[in-house]
């Protein structure tokens, strides 16, 4: 069956509204969010979750080398 995708052209107005009506208050929402957090703490977030992704590419490099491994 195949798959409907939507053209620009295709969205009515009420729906174009809807979508920059909700990126408007995301953005509203995000800075609202950044004037109650510290920005040490949105610091320290953004180093911790470096981190985290890069004890995840750890892994993942480990687990490839232990297949080529025994693929050999």
């Amino acid at each position: 069956m195949p798959e409907k995708t939507h053209h620009a052209a295709d969205v009515s107005p009420r729906m174009k509204e809807a979508r920059e009506h909700a990126k408007a208050a995301r953005a509203s929402m995000k800075k609202s969010f950044e004037e109650l957090i510290p920005h040490g703490f949105v610091e320290h977030r953004r180093a911790a979750r470096k981190e985290m992704l890069l004890a995840m590419r750890s892994l993942l490099d480990a687990a490839l080398e232990r297949m080529e491994k025994k693929s050999d």
